[in-house]
Formats: C-alpha cells, sequence, structure tokens
C-alpha cells in the first residue's frame, strides 16, 4: 500500500512538475505554473513521508516547518533586487545537501555491506535496498554517489563565490591562483583517479579528498568568470544543482529524484546554451573563465559625456512619436520598475509607440528584467527581445537606457580587443536621440567603458533611476 501511494504520488508530482516548468514559459501562464510546482513538491514530500522506509516523523515534521518558517521570512525579506544572490544562495544549499546526503548513503552502504547475509534480513528502508544489491550493483552505486559528491560540491562552493560576486561582497573581475586551469584540470584528473580507487574498495579517504578537490573545484571556477557573465554562471550552477540531484537519486532508488534533477539539470543547461549563444560565447569558454580576457588593449574612448536635467528629456519624449525603454540592473537597484510603467503608461496615452528591448543577459539573473516589469504590469506584448528590435533602431527618436552598461555597450562591435568583443547588444547609438540614466560616470558592474556615453547623439541623464523617471512624470502631460 505504501509502496503503491509513493509511485503513483511520484508519477503525480513529476507530472506537475513538467507541466510548471513549461508554463513558465509565458506570462500568462507563469503564476499557474508556480502553482503547479507547490503542490508538486508538496505532494512529494508526503509520499516521502508516508513512504517505504520512513520513520522519525516528528523530526521530519519539525525541519520541515523549521525550513518553510525560515523560507517565508526569506522571501517576505529579500528585495527583487537581491534575487540572483538568493538563487545563488539556494544552489549552494541544493549541492551541501547533495554532499551530505552521498556521505550517508556511503556510511550506510559501509554498514549493510560489513552485516552478515542472516543480519541483513528485515532491513527497511534504504539499508534493505543495498542489502539484496550485488557486488556489481554496489560498485555501480559507488560511482552513483560519488558523482553525486563530486557535482554537489563543486555546486556548493561555486555557488558561495557567485553569491558573494552577486552582493558585491567579493570582486566582480575575474581572477585565477597562478596555474589557472592547470590547477583545475589537475583536480578533475585526481578526481578520476579517486574515482578508480573509490570503486575498487577504497575507503572514506578517497571520498573526503575528492570532496576537497571539488570544493576547490568548484571555487576556482567562479572566481575565474567575470561579472559579465554571472547570468550564464546562475543558470550554470542551476543545472549542476540538477545533475547533482539527480545521481543522489540514483544511488536511493529514488525515481522522482531522477526525473526531477533532470529537469531541473537540462533546462538548466539549455538555458545556459542559450543565453551563451546571444552572447556569441562559447558555454565551455564561460564556464572555463574564458570570457573577459582580451587580445591587447582595449581602444581609449575619446570624448566627453554630455549631462541633460529632466526638462531636456521631457522635452524630447514631448516630440517624439516613438520611444524605446532599455532597463538593465540599475532599474533593478533604484526599484524604479513602476515608475517606467507609469511612466509608459502617460507616453502611451498620447499615442506614442513606446516599446522595451530585453538582452537576454540583462540584470544578473536570466529574465530578470521580465520579471521586475510584470511585477509593475508593464503590457508584455510591448516587451521584446533583442533579436525583435534591433532592426528597429534606427526609426526610434527617443531611447531612454536605464541603468545599463554592456548590453548597450557599441565596443563589443567596434574594438576587437574589447572584454565583450562579439557580443551581440542593443544597438541604441543608431536611434535619434540617446537618454542615458545612471547614478554616476562609473563603468558598471563589470568594469568596462562604454563609448555609447560619449557619443553626439547621447545624453546623461544622472541621479537615482526612480527619482530621474519620476522627476520627469509631471512634465509629461
Amino acid at each position: 500500500m505504501e509502496t503503491g501511494f509513493t509511485t503513483a504520488a511520484y508519477v503525480v508530482s513529476a507530472v506537475l512538475f513538467i507541466l510548471s516548468l513549461g508554463g513558465l514559459s509565458g506570462q500568462e501562464s507563469a503564476k499557474r505554473a508556480v502553482w503547479y510546482g507547490i503542490v508538486g513538491m508538496g505532494l512529494a514530500v508526503l509520499a516521502t513521508l508516508v513512504g517505504p522506509g520512513s520513520g522519525l516523523w516528528l523530526l521530519s515534521v519539525i525541519l520541515i516547518a523549521g525550513g518553510g518558517i525560515i523560507g517565508y521570512y526569506v522571501a517576505k525579506r529579500v528585495q527583487m533586487t537581491e534575487m540572483p544572490q538568493l538563487v545563488a544562495a539556494m544552489h549552494s544549499l541544493v549541492g551541501l545537501a547533495a554532499v551530505f546526503v552521498g556521505y550517508n548513503a556511503y556510511i550506510e552502504m559501509s554498514h549493510v555491506t560489513a552485516m552478515s547475509v542472516e543480519m541483513r534480513h528485515g532491513l527497511r528502508g534504504f539499508a534493505g535496498l543495498l542489502a539484496h544489491k550485488t557486488p556489481v550493483e554496489l560498485s555501480i552505486l559507488r560511482v552513483e554517489l560519488f558523482l553525486g559528491v563530486f557535482i554537489g560540491a563543486i555546486t556548493f562552493t561555486g555557488s558561495v563565490v557567485a553569491f558573494g560576486k552577486l552582493s558585491g561582497k567579493l570582486s566582480s573581475k575575474a581572477e585565477k591562483l597562478p596555474g589557472g586551469h592547470v590547477l583545475n584540470a589537475g583536480a578533475m584528473i585526481l578526481s578520476v583517479l579517486l574515482l578508480i580507487a573509490f570503486i575498487n574498495g577504497a575507503g572514506a579517504w578517497a571520498l573526503i579528498l575528492m570532496t576537497l578537490l571539488a570544493f576547490f573545484i568548484g571555487y576556482h571556477l567562479i572566481m575565474g568568470i567575470g561579472g559579465a557573465d554571472m547570468p550564464v554562471v546562475v543558470s550554470m550552477l542551476n543545472s549542476y544543482s540538477g545533475w547533482a540531484a539527480a545521481a543522489i537519486g540514483f544511488s536511493l532508488g529514488n525515481d522522482l529524484l531522477i526525473v526531477t534533477g533532470a529537469l531541473v539539470g537540462s533546462s538548466g543547461a539549455i538555458l545556459s546554451y542559450i543565453m551563451c549563444k546571444a552572447m556569441n560565447r562559447s558555454f565551455v569558454s564561460v564556464i572555463l573563465g574564458g570570457f573577459g580576457n582580451a587580445g591587447g588593449p582595449a581602444m581609449e574612448v575619446e570624448g566627453e559625456q554630455v549631462a541633460i536635467d529632466a526638462d531636456g528629456v521631457a522635452s524630447a519624449l514631448r516630440e517624439a512619436d516613438s520611444v524605446v525603454i532599455v532597463p538593465g540592473y540599475g532599474m533593478a537597484v533604484a526599484q524604479a520598475q513602476q515608475a517606467v510603467s507609469e511612466l509608459t503608461r502617460k507616453l502611451r496615452a498620447q499615442g506614442k509607440e513606446v516599446r522595451f528591448a530585453i538582452h537576454p543577459v540583462a540584470g544578473r539573473l536570466p529574465g530578470h528584467m521580465n520579471v521586475l516589469l510584470a511585477e509593475a504590469k508593464v503590457p508584455y506584448d510591448i516587451v521584446l527581445e533583442m533579436d525583435e528590435i534591433n532592426d528597429d533602431f534606427p526609426e526610434t527618436d527617443v531611447v531612454i537606457v536605464i541603468g545599463s552598461n554592456d548590453i548597450v555597450n557599441p565596443a563589443a562591435q567596434e574594438d576587437p580587443n574589447s572584454p565583450i568583443a562579439g557580443m551581440p547588444v542593443l544597438e541604441v547609438w543608431r536611434a535619434k536621440q540617446v537618454f542615458v540614466s545612471k547614478r554616476g560616470q562609473g563603468t558598471g558592474y563589470s568594469g568596462i567603458e562604454n563609448p555609447l556615453f560619449y557619443k553626439e547623439n547621447t545624453r546623461m541623464f544622472y541621479g537615482d533611476a526612480k527619482e530621474s523617471v519620476n522627476s520627469l512624470l509631471p512634465l509629461i502631460e
């Protein structure tokens, strides 16, 4: 009875997870998709608690309640601007959980294999599963839990470093230890040798040493990736956490964990590939920290940044027929999305064409800008991707760039030595007028100078993005 209910519940949960992923592709279906995921996870937890081999219900309920309370507190406290680092932090917990579960599986396996055949009778749960495994199956289990711990350890330290870079606690620059990729390659080779030793009966020392090496690989890999690549890194770590969960699912014989891990791992990998393609970068190059290594000195930027006040921007908007708004992380930091939405409403009420241009890696999280605009009730049909709108800039009267740097940087096309050379960008400089809302004259998160700010048709609208946009609202009547 327990087994039948758990199996059926796992199948339903897997279907709900698939529906959840599919629904997240559209704004209209996203809210429903989130509920599919919530119900699926709730059902999965319930089925696990009452399934075969379950026990310690009081402890389980206390831990679930504690986790739920912490999760609710964090969700209420975290601002949208902090969402990227929150996602990175969650990935680190998934990786660490995979490490702990892998070690627990190894301890249980060592305990059961040390028993006599008579003592193994009557064992339940994971121990009962181990008791019926042949020596070949136990060797396969060693590979599964070794890989689960390996991927989980890389995910943990990599996510911690990503959290530090996204939150500003660590430098956003790509930094490597002397030896660079050789150190990572050496650690990988040694891990493979440890896997061979572990399969052939090596004790816990092989697993522990591999875990330390994996911790180092995760740390060194992500430290070697620059800030401009953080959206890809977050997506990549999401994929890693999924594969870690799937590997541990094989170890535990848990079908739902395998399916869920595979869904997360494959979707994260596909998203990472799509984002790398949008950046015209090799996925392997990005994850190995190759992006950001220029071949020579960057081109010097000539000219000066010319400032403009709210009256000047408002005057241009009143005369414009077509307006494109390019949001970036600066809009998120200033929480200016509501003000931008109100500005959009006023301009459209006057019969002007207003659209939003979204770069695939805008912000520090995949889809970051789309979520902010949806939160501010911006009509989704005027939110366009880079490929859909890039050709329209020459016919656009006014472009307003709010807190973006790399995604509108012409150096990607004009300077072969630029760290972002070859990356497709929003060609806003082709519009008749460009207004850039920035706090000051800094180079932004990635530290790359932007020639756009010095072009003749560009004016700098300095100040906090929310205050700047709000100052325009009474002038647009």
